[in-house]
């Protein structure tokens, strides 16, 4: 049988599971308005900073779990195909939790879908662990809270504690060391601000990732000179940031976005070996945003990207129509989807087959 490798520091609820069963869950991926990079403690996925994010609209992981005492050893597939060392690795790691939690001892099996690129900078990890812990919690016996559900989440990948709550939302960074003060909590529902659009840039030159981002943030704390000086703006910019979105301030909003974008790009690319995450037609985005704000005379969109090089240029609906032709004339863009604030995660009845 699994040869558990964690501590129990997990919810607060009954751990006696029912009959094991197969359990859907559906989650969306989020995109980081204030970014997390960088833990104080890796194992349980405890960041050096509090991050703030929207849940998108339309992009979805959709998993399936059963824990069957007849498997030999768990399995995972990804997109309709056997799951890649990595991600299975992963997997193993985070059933290996969910078990210890559970008192289950059997292996499952884990049927993963995305409706959109996977490891290109999307949040498919965030999506992927929030509805992974969702499934298997369930199909293990466990009934949390969203709080649980979220720190239980933020241990398959720290992103993912944001992707269980729908809106806007804030992971906390907390202070103890057990991690049981480090969650997500929502914000705004996503019909807060229903003007907001996130338009996404797809990239036809965009690589898969080289380093998986835990690793790769690991290196910036060690070698960046800028991540100290970092860690010293985010909580300023992240209280901006989350005031500008209580009032809908939209030209702050924006600059604000930009700000914190070049900021953690900043940090990656003084990393050493530098992490450089765009394309030349990731950057000619970015500065087709910077001269169309210039030429408006105030922000009228933002761009965001995460580790990858599909980037996010959020706008107001308006405007919509303009931004994108303007993204869809330079060379190299393959696509746009626009995207508004999403739903939280839930529970799905289908059978993944």
């Amino acid at each position: 049988m699994y040869a558990g490798r964690y501590a129990r520091t997990g919810p607060e609820v009954s751990r006696r599971p029912s009959s094991p069963k197969l359990a859907g869950y559906e989650a969306a991926p989020n995109i980081a308005l204030v970014k997390y990079w960088g833990m104080r403690d890796d194992r349980l996925v405890l960041p050096n900073n509090s991050s703030l994010s929207m849940t998108v609209s339309q992009l979805r992981t959709r998993t399936w779990v059963r824990f069957d005492p007849s498997l030999p050893r768990d399995r995972f597939w990804l997109n309709g195909r056997p799951a890649a060392a990595g991600p299975l690795r992963g997997a193993v790691e985070f059933l290996d939790r969910v078990r210890e939690e559970a008192d289950v001892s059997s292996y499952a099996e884990v049927r993963s879908r995305n409706n959109f690129p996977t490891a290109s900078g999307l949040a498919s990890s965030a999506s992927g662990f929030a509805a992974l812990a969702g499934a298997a919690s369930r199909a293990a016996g466990l009934q949390l809270t969203p709080r649980e559900l979220s720190r239980l989440a933020r241990q398959g990948s720290g992103s993912a504690s944001r992707s269980v709550f729908g809106g806007f939302v804030e992971w906390q960074m907390g202070q103890r060391s057990d991690g049981r003060d480090s969650y997500a909590r929502p914000l705004f529902l996503p019909d807060h601000w229903p003007e907001l659009r996130d338009v996404v840039v797809i990239v036809s030159d965009a690589p898969e990732k080289a380093i998986r981002s835990a690793n790769a943030m690991q290196e910036t704390v060690r070698t960046s000179p800028a991540y100290a000086e970092r860690l010293r703006t985010v909580p300023r910019r992240l209280a901006a940031i989350r005031n500008a979105l209580r009032t809908r301030a939209s030209d702050r909003f924006l600059e604000l976005v930009i700000e914190e974008c070049d900021d953690f790009r900043r940090v990656c690319e003084t990393t050493v070996p530098s992490l450089d995450h765009l394309t030349p037609v990731s950057r000619a985005v970015l500065g087709a945003v910077l001269d169309l704000n210039r030429a408006a005379g105030h922000a009228i969109a933002g761009y965001t990207h995460d580790a990858g090089a599909h980037v996010h240029v959020f706008t107001l609906r308006p405007m919509v129509p303009q931004v994108r032709a303007l993204l869809r004339r330079i060379p190299g863009v393959a696509d746009t989807r626009v995207l508004g604030p999403g739903p939280a995660a839930r529970e799905i009845r289908s059978t993944g087959r």
